[in-house]
């Protein structure tokens, strides 16, 4: 039996998956932790992890892995990596991380962003970096530059997450250019890196890995990574990508016009094009996508809400001790649409870049003590979640993109009855549910990668829809009031 195996590293947990070449289909899958990774905050806005953490949880879900499902080395064909975007990691001349990563939902670099924003021009950097600086990962480089001087001048090379466990894998530096555009290390006009923003910033391109194929080999399995991880050494590593275009791909979200969604820790609504589109106010985000060829140009443009399934994370941590998030679907499954005047803003994991880069923080409005409890509470936090994507899905509307059905993995808050159907009714989108997931996807990309599967429909063989979610006519009705108030509450406390 030959398998592929796929790397998820995310911000809460690392998940690996194992893909049956024959059927196309996930033979077994395991996570680690039990429990949400920590994401460390040691001043207001920042968001630290130890990339360490994210080899040692790998390492612990491929044992859990192979108690569900015993397999060696001999078995795993290629390797694929999917990872959280937009993270920084620096590593000095022995590949040692000299910090622990700053990742993506640190805000810590706005202001650097801005100025280069300014600096350089709305336009000029719209039309070559299809984004504003932000507080993307080349902006977060710049605040090290700036605030840890000593570190900064013992920084050999530059990585995303997903870069440094490509590393940790082969032993080879290496990034993709997909890998760049999200860092806005990459110029779309120049087809080259970043080389103004650069200079802008101070920063040495050398600092910047050297690129390999999105899909192709990225190095093969190191003797020191083999033996540490139960493998075999010189399996290829096959494909790597950041985990909202990595989750567009896992659900054939390839061409112009197909959309993509995710709600994890946080929520993404991820629609392709062929035309280097932006939006004026960068409140949503232009990358390259994992099939993008000069000849036919492939472009993501990302939408996200940095408070997703960190807000019921957090609920059930904090509101609903002892609690399955089931327990907590079905309480909010038994409050009507609405829930009852009460809204939750969830804008309460750093800056979001759909408000303008303004950390502005989670709140509520319309609480009666009278009339509300946990439940109220629960179905509060899915709705003004899906309103938050819904705010900035009109913006993508204005865009051009068409959002009339959305693809998503059956996962993390899409398995909530009541989130789903809140989706549709709100969005009116048709809403797809897959049996996928973003380690399935770079697990079947490494297949496509190394030539094990012929084409895409072989590829994609095992991938099944699992029900389709029309708006319905009651529900669309009854949200477009308390949209409407959620809108307007949001807009009269901070004007935009």
């Amino acid at each position: 039996m030959q398998y592929l195996l796929g790397l998820d590293i995310g911000s809460s947990s690392v998940k690996v998956t194992l893909l049956d070449i024959s059927t196309g289909k996930p033979s077994a899958s395991a996570f680690s932790p039990d429990y949400e990774m920590t994401i460390e905050a040691p001043a207001p806005g920042f968001a630290e992890q130890d990339p360490n953490d994210w080899w040692r949880e790998m390492s612990n879900a491929l044992e859990k892995l192979k108690k569900k499902m015993p397999f060696t080395g001999e078995h795993v064909a290629a390797i694929g990596i999917s990872y959280q975007m937009h993270g920084l990691v620096v590593v000095d001349k022995e590949g040692k991380p000299l910090r622990k990563a700053i990742i993506w939902c640190d805000s810590r670099a706005v202001v650097q962003g801005q100025t280069a924003f300014q600096s350089l021009g709305e336009y000029f950097c719209l039309s070559h970096y299809l984004n504003a600086p932000g507080n993307f990962t080349a902006s977060k480089l710049r605040w090290v530059k700036e605030n840890e001087p000593q570190l900064y001048a013992r920084i050999h090379q530059v990585m995303l997450p997903g870069d440094y466990i490509a590393y940790r894998l082969t032993g080879e530096i290496s990034t993709t250019v997909s890998g760049l555009s999200e860092g806005i290390f990459w110029d779309y006009l120049d087809a080259g890196p970043a080389h103004h923003l650069l200079q802008h910033y101070e920063i040495d391109l050398d600092l910047l890995p050297p690129l390999v194929p999105q899909f192709g080999e990225q190095g093969r399995l190191s003797a020191t990574a083999a033996q540490a991880l139960g493998l075999k050494a010189g399996t290829p590593v096959m494909y790597r990508a950041g985990d909202q275009p990595n989750n567009a791909f896992s659900l054939r979200v390839l061409q112009p016009g197909e959309v993509a969604a995710t709600a994890g820790t946080s929520g993404v609504v991820y629609g392709v094009t062929d035309k280097p589109s932006f939006d004026t106010a960068s409140r949503v985000n232009a990358f390259v996508h994992v099939n993008h060829q000069p000849a036919a140009p492939r472009y993501g443009v990302l939408l996200c809400i940095n408070g997703t399934g960190i807000l019921n994370s957090w609920l059930r941590k904090n509101v609903f001790q002892g609690l399955s998030y089931p327990a907590i679907n079905a309480l909010a499954a038994s409050i009507p649409i609405g829930s009852d005047g009460l809204q939750l803003y969830p804008f309460g994991n750093g800056a979001e870049r759909v408000l303008s880069n303004r950390d502005i923080g989670s709140f509520m409005r319309g609480l009666h003590f009278n009339r509300h409890d946990a439940a109220h509470l629960a179905r509060a936090a899915q709705e003004g979640i899906v309103f938050a994507l819904h705010y900035g899905m009109r913006i993508m509307d204005g865009m051009g993109m068409d959002l009339r059905t959305v693809r998503a993995g059956h996962a993390n808050m899409f398995q909530s009855p009541v989130f789903a159907q809140a989706f549709a009714d709100v969005t009116g989108c048709q809403l797809e549910l897959y049996n996928t997931d973003g380690a399935q996807g770079a697990a079947r990309a490494a297949g496509l990668a190394a030539g094990i599967f012929r084409d895409a429909a072989e590829c994609f063989a095992g991938l099944d829809k699992i029900q389709s979610i029309e708006p319905s006519r009651e529900g669309s009705m009854a949200y477009v009031e308390a949209y409407s108030k959620w809108e307007e509450g949001l807009e009269g406390s901070f004007p935009f």
